[in-house]
């Protein structure tokens, strides 16, 4: 009923986008992080070109160096997955590419080095990693550049809508999203926090927890328009989820095999 009454406000404030500019989106299995796995490091060249050999999209994770480039890492501190410690944030892009990915002999990326590894050979979710900060729009905007004449279908999206609403204003031929979960916040106030999020954001797609499957907002923006991705599917089970209530999967592990294994 609640959101039967706020379906107006959704479409004045986040109308939804023509079926010609998301269709690509619809029936892709993206690899989460790459295809990465038995020594192959997440977020690296490596997990990218075996995504690209299996037929997979890619979803990436970026975020901004001390010196405004966009880099392909997902956690905020280096510390996981390198030799390094401290934030990525402190590193300028060219001490990023000199510091290795666990074993691998890999270094970070830059995402106009993944932009030119694909070539249009898969479809990109790249995923904006804002941390809440001040970052956010500087981010955008160094994402924007290195996408600057880019022909590959791609997208991007955060879970800070400010970061779809940046790309709504500046940068409109490029297709956004909000990323979504509703763990811990299935409240009043979430709801409300929800809704907000979609207006701020007016994006163009949702890429939502899979276990939010079920979420009456996650439906009724599927049922607007809004291509519905599903994050992230790590087991057969959850590929069936997917599959009955999503438009696209961003995979891995177990899920990969899975939902490869599907007509």
């Amino acid at each position: 009923m609640q959101s039967l009454r706020l379906a107006p406000l959704d479409w004045l404030l986040a109308p939804a986008p023509t079926k010609a500019r998301v269709a690509w989106l619809r029936g892709v299995t993206y690899a989460h992080r790459g295809l990465h796995g038995d020594a192959v490091v997440e977020n690296s060249p490596g997990a990218f070109a075996r995504a690209i050999a299996a037929g997979l999209g890619i979803e990436c994770d970026v975020q901004l160096s001390s010196d405004g480039m966009a880099m392909v890492f997902h956690d905020r501190a280096l510390d996981r997955l390198t030799s390094a410690r401290g934030p990525v944030a402190d590193r300028t892009a060219a001490d990023l590419k000199q510091i290795a990915l666990g074993l691998s002999g890999e270094t970070i990326p830059a995402l106009a080095d993944l932009l030119h590894q694909i070539a249009g050979r898969a479809p990109l979710l790249i995923e904006l990693k804002s941390f809440g900060d001040g970052a956010a729009p500087p981010l955008c905007s160094a994402v924007a550049e290195a996408l600057a004449g880019y022909q590959g279908d791609h997208a991007v999206m955060s879970f800070d809508p400010r970061v779809s609403r940046w790309f709504a204003r500046h940068s409109r031929e490029t297709v956004r999203g909000l990323v979504v979960t509703e763990s811990g916040g299935r409240g009043w106030r979430s709801k409300i926090g929800r809704q907000r999020a979609l207006w701020q954001a007016r994006p163009d797609f949702l890429a939502y927890d899979v276990s939010d499957l079920r979420s009456a907002f996650a439906n009724a923006q599927r049922r607007r328009g809004l291509p519905l991705l599903t994050w992230t599917v790590r087991s057969a089970f959850q590929v069936e989820r997917a599959l009955r209530r999503a438009d696209g999967y961003i995979v891995e592990a177990e899920g990969v095999a899975t939902a490869a294994a599907k007509p």
